[in-house]
């Protein structure tokens, strides 16, 4: 197993990820905020039907202080159905469209495994794609990132959505995990995609125990030189352990992000804004008294 050596206790200091044609500020940790435009997503799906609700959803989260938002209209939950690339669109462009429109300075992520709706998205003003396969669902996903301004994020899942929680196996899941971002980040640099964000994919074909042994040795992820990106909000590694619902599982979220922010984590992915913002308040007082 590698030898997990912690991380500096202070945040990493003038720090900017350039994510299109705007630079976000990652002197001290941010949130991404969770747009679902699906009605099937684990936590809060058909939640926000219409175009109207996705907005003022998103408006309530970027009061709140969220620097991303992350819109997804793909859910990832085992056994989802599946959802055509023209379905996908419609249910993102009108949403990001009108964002676009309303907000100049606030990132906008597209969730997507898909190399066709990366490139539609991003023609329309969308900064980040975060792609929870890391390029497996989709072979031309690194090569129309290199041709895009957009900053991308990495994530780690072994499997598909499908079948990631059917007995994932690993040997050393947080060393298995750095090597195969690292191998995938050489890739990507090497094919002229400079702005990445690592993500260790929480939930992703991990089984509890694997979170949790993945989320105390975070730090490690630091030598990869990207930003951390960590998405552990409402997850089964909270409420399957704590035997509650999603719905119950705010508290344990922030918990586990107080965890990440202590083991390095950049951005905290989040349903949750304002307590999120709160934790990160509270963590970074934390560690600038121990200066």
């Amino acid at each position: 197993m590698l030898e997990m050596k912690p991380k500096n206790t202070v945040f990493p200091h003038s720090r900017t990820l350039k994510c299109g044609d705007k630079l976000l500020n990652l002197s001290e940790p941010v949130v991404m905020g969770i747009l679902n435009v699906t009605p099937d997503s684990f936590y809060d799906g058909g939640k926000y039907k219409n175009l109207d609700a996705c907005l003022a959803h998103a408006d309530q989260m970027i009061a709140e202080g969220a620097k991303i938002i992350d819109i997804g209209a793909v859910s990832t939950r085992p056994g989802a159905p599946e959802v055509t690339e023209s379905e996908e669109l419609q249910r993102l462009l009108p949403v990001l469209n009108e964002l676009v429109k309303r907000y100049s300075r606030i990132i906008f992520s597209i969730d997507t495994f898909r190399s066709s709706v990366a490139r539609a998205t991003a023609a329309c003003g969308a900064n980040m794609i975060n792609d929870i396969s890391g390029g497996d669902l989709d072979e031309n996903m690194f090569a129309v990132m290199a041709g895009l301004p957009a900053s991308y994020v990495l994530m780690h899942m072994q499997g598909t959505p499908a079948t990631m929680q059917v007995n994932p196996v690993y040997r050393d899941v947080a060393g298995e995990v750095f090597d195969s971002l690292q191998a995938k980040l050489q890739k990507l640099q090497e094919m002229g995609v400079g702005s990445v964000v690592i993500d260790p994919g929480f939930g992703f074909g991990k089984t509890i125990q694997h979170n949790y042994e993945l989320l105390r040795n975070l730090h490690r992820f630091a030598e990869l030189r990207c930003p951390v990106l960590v998405g552990v909000s409402r997850k089964s590694m909270i409420y399957k352990l704590l035997n509650i619902s999603p719905n119950e599982a705010l508290n344990g979220t922030s918990i586990l992000n107080t965890l990440a922010l202590l083991k390095g984590a950049d951005i905290l992915r989040v349903h949750d804004v304002k307590e999120a913002v709160e934790t990160i308040s509270i963590v970074n007082e934390y560690l600038k008294a121990g200066k």
